[in-house]
């Protein structure tokens, strides 16, 4: 038995589709820090939105990819991976805690640090459940 071939087989696909998202993703997480810039011991607006609505994406499509209609194989990867993996940023949300401790705003860090949490997961099942629901899949 041989392996299958063709222009979808193998990861090089997969890997170029995730990296030109990722790239994407970055440009406009790197947009909004641009227009929402946060002084220091101030909420940081910019990765919090980024998170939380990359969050609600991140659900809606993988709905909508996996359980709603058939999606193309690269579909998810250059998506989710790619554009939302490069968009969102939990590495920045770190290091956005890390600066309001430092400016001793312990009570805007703490806000952010479980806001963020909670809100990205929130918006995620709510972009599950509201694809799941329109698209008719039950669960």
């Amino acid at each position: 038995m041989t392996a299958p071939s063709g222009p979808l087989t193998g990861q090089g696909p997969a890997f170029g589709v995730v990296a030109l998202g990722g790239a994407l993703g970055a440009l406009a997480r790197y947009g909004l820090a641009l227009a929402l810039p946060a002084e220091p011991g101030t909420f940081p607006w910019a990765t919090f939105l980024t998170n939380v609505v990359g969050g609600l994406l991140i659900g809606i499509l993988i709905a909508a990819l996996t359980e709603v209609r058939q999606a193309h194989p690269l579909a998810r990867p250059f998506l989710v991976t790619g554009i939302l993996g490069g968009f969102t940023t939990f590495s920045t949300y770190a290091v956005d805690v890390q600066h309001l401790l430092a400016a001793h705003a312990v009570g805007t860090a703490l806000v952010y640090l479980f806001g963020t949490l909670a809100g990205a997961l929130l918006a995620t099942w709510v972009g599950l459940a509201a694809t799941r629901s329109i698209g008719g899949v039950a669960r």
